[in-house]
């Protein structure tokens, strides 16, 4: 018996090390969302740059887009925003969600830095944030024409996350 007790500390180990080396081998920007293949959820909300108007997710139907979830406090998001310029010149529909931020420095920010969005979505609250399931910002929703979520990518969309990811998925909403 007191032999069996001395392998414990062992076994606990082995198990430990079994994990962690699942652990690693796990990619960190793979965060499947609850919405794949369901619409995007209701809302409501104000316009970034026409606070008075309200927009919600009906007037987003008709054609493919990506919903990109941003601000101007992520430092990730002020490293994609140029690539997101390059994507709407090229004709990629693109709808902002501005997450917990001020709405002041958004609209600054975007006068600053361009703006790659038809239009973005004011999430002060966090609330829509809360109903698509964001981790954090920046975080990508590819959406096709009937405004169901076809698609959820975390962390900066970069050419080659485009190129390899995002770009056939988009496409094949087209």
């Amino acid at each position: 018996m007191k032999r069996l007790k001395l392998f414990i500390p062992f076994a606990i180990f082995a198990v430990l090390a079994i994990l962690f080396y699942r652990g690693l081998s796990l990619d960190p920007t793979h965060m499947p969302s609850a919405l794949l293949d369901k619409p995007v959820p209701a809302f409501s909300l104000p316009k970034l740059k026409a606070p008075s108007s309200l927009v919600t997710e009906k007037e987003l139907l008709g054609e493919p887009y990506l919903l990109n979830v941003w601000g101007s406090w992520c430092v990730t998001c002020r490293v994609e925003h140029p690539y997101l310029l390059e994507l709407a010149n090229n004709g990629v529909n693109i709808y902002g969600v501005n997450y917990k931020d001020d709405t002041t420095e958004a609209v600054n920010w975007l006068a600053q830095l361009g703006d790659p969005y038809k239009f973005s979505i004011v999430d002060e609250e966090g609330r829509l944030g809360i109903d698509l399931g964001v981790f954090g910002a920046p975080e990508t929703y590819i959406v096709d024409r009937k405004g169901v979520v076809r698609y959820k990518h975390v962390g900066m969309v970069s050419d080659q996350v485009w190129q390899e990811t995002l770009a056939p998925i988009y496409r094949s909403l087209l």
